[in-house]
């Protein structure tokens, strides 16, 4: 598909600055846009970049005037290109499967209507599937599980008995719902694990990453509020309970029985030992490791995780160090300079 630079303007509701016939075959970012094609930049501070992209034209906010090249201004630039890319790459129409023969159901299983279960999936007893759910190849869904309505679980993720998902969740390819967490009781000489009679838990409209990992609780629930979305690779220990409208990024580790409030953020691989509990609206750095309690509205960063602006000062200090080591030597030897120039010399100064 090709468009005028106007036909695109009026696809995203935005203000043409430039040759209104200018026919461009795609959309790319600044780095991979090819000479015909429309980019986007979305801070005035990337007009360095954006001079040396081959793009035909850019998206830009309204505050922004590049020079020397076509643009649409826009008030949402993320929104407007994304409308763009799908114009040009729309998303492939999935074929409705239905429940493949090849899928391994239980008996004792109820599915609702309109759930699609692909190849080589296992629907294990008394298993509840929710309506317009769909569950792809390789899943496993053990005894128990309960899923709410217009879930996907994509292929080869596990769900361990008992396991509960909310309404739209999305489970990504390999993730694991229910493991045994790393709880282990020291006797005789023996690590024994401890009791694993719990479950997980899963809100309305929470996405679970690729490969990611949340282990089942002691007695009750590991717990995912309505709206989080963990990234890859995170891991959730046993007796976790996340709040609502959390943002984990990736190989973030969350040990036994620690907490988040409502709106939580944690940077790529951050960790947070167990019995922890960080309040609402908190910001955690990436790499941060948190070892005690964070207040509510808190930013912290580093290891052990303290408030940020108290931790980019020691980072500017410690920056700052092999200066301050070739002021003291400098000092130092100037010392020993006007030390020599003493009656007696060193002799004095030792006297």
């Amino acid at each position: 598909m090709n468009l005028t630079l106007s036909e695109i303007a009026d696809l995203v509701q935005g203000t043409l600055h430039g040759d209104e016939e200018l026919l461009i075959t795609g959309a790319g970012t600044l780095v991979a846009a090819r000479p015909s094609e429309i980019t986007l930049a979305d801070n005035p501070k990337l007009a360095k970049q954006l001079a040396a992209s081959q793009a035909a034209a850019v998206i830009v906010p309204l505050d922004y005037e590049p020079a020397n090249m076509p643009y649409i201004s826009v008030p949402n630039v993320h929104a407007a290109f994304a409308t763009v890319v799908q114009c040009f790459r729309p998303q492939r129409t999935r074929r409705s499967v239905g429940i493949s023969p090849s899928a391994s159901i239980s008996a004792s299983a109820r599915l609702s209507a309109g759930v699609e279960i692909h190849p080589l999936a296992y629907i294990g007893d008394d298993v509840d599937i929710g309506e317009g759910t769909t569950i792809h190849s390789g899943v496993r869904i053990l005894e128990g599980c309960r899923i709410g309505e217009g879930v996907t679980i994509y292929p080869n993720a596990v769900l361990y008995e008992n396991t509960v998902v909310g309404d739209r969740c999305n489970i990504h390819a390999g993730a694991i719902l229910g493991a045994h967490g790393f709880g282990y009781n020291s006797a005789s000489g023996q690590h024994v694990l401890s009791a694993q009679l719990g479950w997980v838990e899963l809100g309305c409209d929470v996405d679970i990453g690729a490969c990611t990992c949340i282990d089942r609780g002691t007695y009750g629930p590991t717990t995912i509020g309505d709206g989080t979305k963990l990234d890859n690779q995170v891991q959730i220990a046993h007796n976790c309970r996340i709040g609502q409208h959390n943002l984990i990024c990736s190989q973030t580790g969350l040990a036994g029985s620690s907490s988040t409030g409502d709106y939580v953020v944690m940077g790529g691989q951050a960790g947070l030992r167990d019995h922890v509990s960080v309040g609402d609206h908190s910001t955690i750095g990436a790499k941060s490791g948190v070892m005690n309690d964070i207040a509510a509205g808190s930013h912290v960063l580093g290891i052990p995780a303290t408030d940020e602006r108290h931790q980019l000062s020691c980072i500017v200090a410690v920056h700052r160090l092999p200066g301050l080591r070739q002021q003291i030597t400098h000092m130092q030897r100037q010392l020993e300079a006007l030390q020599a120039r003493l009656p007696g010399g060193s002799q004095a100064d030792a006297a």
